[in-house]
């Protein structure tokens, strides 16, 4: 039984590929795929520093939520800093 082959046309612009793939579906040209790599690089915002003075125990109990959550200390007061801000 012959194969049905499938190519992928070339394109001329992005819109004529667009029309081609609202009629056409990917899965008629799984064999035509090749697995990429992609790797996603965010920008970070940036960032300053804010000295805060805590008590003793205040600072060991955030110490001790941020290691039970598996985060640092810094990453936890910022995270419930911003929830905060957003609820007043």
């Amino acid at each position: 039984m012959p194969t049905k082959e499938n190519k992928i046309p070339k394109f001329k612009s992005v819109e004529e590929e667009a029309k081609y793939w609202d009629t056409h579906s990917f899965a008629d040209h799984w064999d035509e795929f090749k697995p990429v790599d992609v790797v996603v690089e965010l920008a970070k915002p940036k960032q300053e520093t804010l000295v805060v003075r805590l008590s003793k125990d205040l600072k060991q109990k955030l110490e001790k939520k941020a290691q039970d959550k598996g985060v640092r200390t810094s990453t936890l007061a910022r995270i419930l800093l911003t929830e905060k801000l957003r609820t007043i």
